[in-house]
């Protein structure tokens, strides 16, 4: 099992390249690079929340694993 620490960091690092592309296409869809940037970043928080919930509940299932 990997430790919260390890969990968070790659979430971060995830979202923090996932933030960038959405703001790209946020500003290509609306022009504005404050809505695009706006929409980036509720995704980002939505989806950081979401992937170190998802992690952390996988990670306390045993099945598929060899030990």
């Amino acid at each position: 099992m990997e430790t919260r620490r390890r969990s968070i960091l790659k979430a971060v690092i995830w979202n923090l390249m996932g933030l960038s592309v959405m703001a790209i296409v946020g500003f290509v869809v609306t022009g504005s690079f404050a809505t695009g940037g706006s929409m980036a970043v509720a995704n980002t928080l939505i989806g950081l929340t979401m992937y170190v919930v998802y992690e952390r509940f996988w990670a306390r299932i045993q099945w598929g694993r060899h030990v």
